[in-house]
């Protein structure tokens, strides 16, 4: 069966997302066409809004409709705190948990020599800037715990090693609801080195 072109052009641009492949593209399409005129519409703006109403605050680089985000512009959060994120996606994943409640940076990735990505290419002179200008007591280095992330988190790390700045990292080990037997070597490595003391 020949597929009619513009739902071969709907799958394909589907197939593009994060995690769809051609078969759940094809099922997403399949739905959209069966889907009612209202949804279709309703669908399609709130794509085109996304990409014409939202936008990155002029501070921290997180995303917001304004041009400073509710964080940085809330009276109620810590403003003695910064937290260094690579991605948008990890401010969405801290503040989830309801324990942090200062500021944030968003690097815009992390130093990566294989790939050309280096100090000039994501926002460390601006978090520079910050530190500089603001009333900062501690840096929260929450990268990621691979090879670029670690990289990252060492060069900030030395980049304010002369300051009387408080630079920490999050603790890294098991999961809550993790089985010891199950863990890998390097996180149960990282689970004895983050040990804390219980009273």
């Amino acid at each position: 069966m020949t597929i009619p072109e513009p739902l071969e052009i709907l799958i394909e641009e589907l197939s593009k997302l994060p995690g769809i492949g051609k078969k759940t593209a094809q099922r997403l399409a399949l739905f959209l066409l069966r889907s009612d005129e209202n949804y279709i519409s309703r669908l399609s703006d709130s794509i085109l809004s996304l990409k014409t109403k939202i936008r990155q605050c002029s501070i921290c680089f997180n995303i917001t409709t304004t041009e400073i985000c509710d964080i940085c512009s809330s009276p109620k959060r810590d403003r003695s705190i910064i937290c260094v994120v690579e991605d948008i996606s990890d401010i969405i994943a801290v503040e989830r948990t309801n324990e942090y409640n200062g500021l944030y940076h968003v690097l815009g990735g992390v130093l990566s020599p294989l790939t050309g990505r280096d100090v000039d290419s994501i926002r460390i002179k601006e978090l520079e800037e910050r530190i500089k200008n603001g009333n900062f007591k501690e840096i929260i280095l929450a990268l990621n715990p691979d090879t670029e992330g670690e990289t990252t988190s060492l060069y900030i790390a030395k980049l304010f090693k002369e300051s009387n700045l408080k630079i920490t990292r999050i603790a890294r080990g098991l999961p809550v609801g993790g089985n010891l037997e199950f863990a890998d070597e390097a996180t149960i490595g990282r689970a004895v080195l983050n040990r804390v003391t219980i009273q």
